[in-house]
């Protein structure tokens, strides 16, 4: 099974949305993948198994307060959203995705640190992301809209 890592086009958001819906109870505006598509567009890629888009990875690169210097403004690369089609799960699929973005962010964009929100719930999410690194940073109460709790998780670059 070859996994295919390809920076997303307008031609897949029809496919990523579904892919959205079906793994994730966030659901966004057609006018925000249009804009990440537009502004990001090299830190959004799909992975296709076959012709098959299986999931998606979402990025854009913000400044800010270093999670880790306090007293540092840097460049860092926010993870909006990472999801894959249940049936491609453990495959390697979301691991490649996230290797990929992580690559580009440090290397393309010199991007000093990563960071995310996780459901505090998402054990298997939480544990790739430990797998790559990522520390939880702290607990965001009531962050998403059902009012479940998110793990701030980042990781450094540089």
């Amino acid at each position: 099974m070859l996994i295919k890592i390809r920076p997303a086009t307008e031609r897949d958001l029809d496919y990523i949305i579904a892919i959205n819906i079906e793994c994730l109870p966030e659901h966004y505006p057609l006018s925000f993948w249009i804009e990440h598509l537009t502004k990001f567009d090299d830190t959004f890629y799909v992975a296709e198994i076959g012709e098959k888009v299986v999931g998606y990875i979402l990025t854009r690169i913000e400044e800010g307060t270093s999670f880790f210097q306090h007293d540092k403004k840097v460049k860092k690369g926010h993870i909006v959203s990472l999801a894959v089609r249940e049936g491609y799960r453990g495959r390697g699929v979301a691991s490649y995705l996230l290797s990929t973005v992580l690559g580009v962010l440090s290397k393309t964009y010199d991007v000093f640190e990563a960071y995310l929100e996780v459901r505090v719930s998402n054990i298997a999410a939480i544990n790739l992301y430990k797998k790559f690194g990522f520390t939880i940073i702290q607990t965001i109460s009531e962050y998403y809209l059902d009012g479940e709790d998110a793990y701030l998780m980042a990781k450094q670059l540089k």
